[in-house]
């Protein structure tokens, strides 16, 4: 998220709006606001590495020889 200075007078009224309705106050807000997404950020990171298909196994001779059946001609 945007540092306080970055905002302009529409973001930051809209943002003190939302700290106010959550009961923070706007700097407060903010830094919770950007933690949350850094946290939000690495658990994507860390799902992403997880899903990950793992390092494939050595095809064998007959998934070699499919392999090659599938290639066109040269």
């Amino acid at each position: 998220m945007a540092k306080k200075q970055d905002l302009t007078e529409g973001q930051r009224a809209y943002e003190a709006r939302r700290a106010a309705k959550a009961g923070m106050p706007l700097d407060k807000w903010l830094a919770d606001k950007e933690r949350r997404a850094r946290l939000d950020a690495a658990e994507a990171a860390r799902d992403a590495e997880a899903a990950k298909p793992a390092d494939a196994a050595k095809k064998g001779w007959f998934g070699r020889l499919l392999d090659r059946a599938h290639q066109p001609l040269k």
